[in-house]
């Protein structure tokens, strides 16, 4: 099986990577860092390149995993600058959108699937308020997988959507609940259990059904 994951210089990608390696699947890194295919997902062109590049792969699975959570500091009062939302949905949404496009040859040549990490910040039912850029972005990267999930229905390429949980990172903290072990362990199951039965789902990592 041939596996395509973002973001995977730390964290939950690199974890991934780890566990889908020693299973002995093949794993393409996308990124900047050591062991990558280079793509920089803010580089529309660079996506582009991308698929140039693996033209000839066939994959069986795309997970959408890279991410950045830049508003964590931002005041309501003078934060928030257009920087920050440009970067962030840039990487966010726009990059799993045009991955999946440039992709979706490679995907269908085996019936793949796709996978994109959201988070719970971006339902509707979880509005907790501040950390508008952040939320905002994950709110609409659910928005897009669900609605890619109807329109790659008569493709037969299942898309499934998922909080990956509290997780102690960079990004989730010290006091976060659960380990990048836990996370990735749990994220595998369900990226296994993803077919056309549950396309356009929402789910955390311990499969448990999230409210969009």
């Amino acid at each position: 099986m041939t596996i395509v994951i973002t973001g995977t210089t730390r964290g939950i990608g690199a974890a991934l990577a780890k566990r889908y390696r020693e299973a002995g699947e093949s794993v393409i890194s996308l990124g900047r860092g050591p062991e990558c295919t280079f793509v920089d997902l803010e580089d529309t062109n660079s996506i582009k390149m991308l698929r140039k590049e693996l033209a000839d792969i066939p994959i069986d699975l795309l997970i959408c995993n890279a991410g950045v959570f830049l508003d964590g500091d931002e005041d309501i009062k003078n934060g928030y600058n257009s920087d920050l939302w440009h970067k962030t949905f840039s990487i966010n949404v726009t990059s799993v959108f045009l991955l999946i496009q440039n992709l979706l040859p490679n995907i269908m040549a085996t019936k793949g699937k796709i996978a994109i990490l959201a988070s719970q910040m971006g339902s509707q039912k979880t509005a907790n308020g501040g950390n508008y850029i952040y939320r905002a972005s994950k709110a609409a990267v659910i928005n897009l997988g669900r609605n890619l999930a109807t329109d790659l229905t008569r493709r037969q390429i299942p898309i499934g959507i998922y909080h990956p949980g509290w997780v102690r990172t960079d990004m989730g903290g010290d006091k976060a609940d659960i380990s990048v072990e836990e996370a990735s362990l749990g994220l595998i199951r369900r990226f296994s259990e993803l077919s056309m039965k549950n396309t356009g789902c929402f789910e955390t990592w311990n499969g448990k059904k999230h409210p969009f």
